[in-house]
């Protein structure tokens, strides 16, 4: 049965369980943030790092401010260092991600999806968009995240910022918004790939598995193959209308997930193992092939097709697993992990400020989201928080 998300207080206790508690803020700060070319950026950095995490309530940069520095000039010191100020974000979330594989074990990678409504339509990539979660059609942005799995704890450690044809293909708009020329049109599933071929780049994990709930993404199937062809083994939520092709069957064509899956419930059938052993206790599943993706090209591997349980026992979403000498308990364990994510970024939410930018500027985007990304990795993992009735004893520049 799929597990109910963790509340956030959660997934920090597991978190300290591991934590290296001796590990100071400037220590943390001076490593994470030491691509960061001048003294004043770093010192920035490290303010806004002690502001996110002291702030009380939403962290707009005056109420950060406020935590930091009682001079009225730091709310445009702040600005200016997250909006103008210029720094890599690749290099800081590389620093994040060595900094936890270095520290812990890590054999699970997921992909999240966040929505973040927005007003108007000055912020970067914000367009109209039906959010599953609310129901309801939204005026957003859309941010893809990639996580390590560390213990029970989740840590950020990429982005990638969904940007509609609207935007790229608009001068004025890239002009406005400081979108770099390098940076085109990507429906959301190759945003995805990108993020697992940099998390690729930056960690030497041939063997870690790929989690992602794509449930709403059409065109899901060309993750699954590029993953494949990056022999990267992956749990990944499908919609009930993506087309398979069943294993071993002289098929007349490809079918949906959904009646597939419902077949197989109403047959009362399980999946044998490949090997011929005993059925596995575990969900209904089906081995399945995705369709060609063209004329004249062969299948590819076989995945497990399988259905999740909802809270209420009925069928609940349905995923496709390449770790099909697994067993579907095992697995099926492992797709509940996805309610992990989603605490993650309901964490980010709600403590650390990640509605509460405006997000007008591309690269002011990314830079807003490593500094969240620093803060929740070092709340995490080192079980640190300011208190917010004391300012720490941070210094702009």
């Amino acid at each position: 049965m799929e597990t109910a998300p963790p509340h956030s207080s959660s997934l920090h206790r597991h978190a300290t369980d591991i934590a290296d508690s001796d590990v100071t803020l400037e220590q943390f700060s001076s490593t994470i943030f030491k691509s960061l070319r001048r003294i004043d950026q770093r010192k920035c950095a490290h303010a806004y790092l002690g502001g996110l995490l002291a702030a009380p309530g939403k962290k707009t940069l005056r109420r950060i401010a406020a935590a930091i520095s009682r001079d009225p000039s730091a709310v445009q010191s702040l600005r200016q260092f997250v909006s103008l100020s210029p720094w890599n974000f690749d290099d800081v979330m590389e620093e994040i991600t060595h900094w936890v594989a270095h520290r812990h074990p890590v054999t699970l990678w997921s992909i999240g999806r966040t929505v973040l409504p927005k007003r108007g339509d000055k912020s970067v990539g914000v367009h109209r968009r039906f959010d599953l979660h609310s129901g309801r059609t939204l005026n957003c942005q859309l941010g893809l995240g990639s996580f390590l799995h560390v213990g029970a704890a989740q840590i950020p450690v990429d982005w990638s910022l969904y940007v509609p044809r609207a935007w790229t293909q608009d001068p004025e708009r890239r002009h406005d918004a400081r979108i770099p020329d390098s940076e085109q049109y990507l429906p959301t599933w190759a945003h995805a790939l990108r993020l697992v071929d940099r998390l690729s780049a930056r960690l030497d994990s041939p063997s870690a598995v790929v989690l992602a709930d794509m449930s709403n993404e059409a065109d899901v199937g060309y993750l699954v193959r590029g993953l494949a062809m990056r022999r990267r083994d992956v749990v990944v939520a499908v919609p009930p209308q993506v087309a398979v092709l069943p294993a071993g069957e002289a098929s007349p064509g490809p079918v949906s997930a959904g009646s597939l899956l419902r077949g197989q419930v109403l047959e009362g059938d399980g999946l044998a193992p490949p090997d011929g052993s005993p059925r596995a206790s575990g969900p209904p599943s089906v081995l399945v092939h995705l369709p060609a993706g063209s004329p004249g090209h062969s299948l590819g591997p076989a995945y497990r097709l399988f259905a999740s349980a909802s809270d209420t026992g009925s069928t609940g979403r349905l995923w496709l697993t390449s770790l099909v000498h697994h067993s579907p308990a095992a697995v099926a364990a492992t797709a509940a992990r996805t309610s992990g994510t989603t605490a993650v970024l309901d964490a980010l939410r709600q403590d650390f400020g990640l509605l509460d930018f405006a997000g007008r500027s591309f690269p002011g985007w990314y830079h807003h989201m490593a500094l969240i990304s620093a803060a929740y990795t070092f709340r995490d993992l080192h079980g640190a928080i300011a208190p917010a009735h004391r300012r720490p004893a941070l210094r702009l520049p």
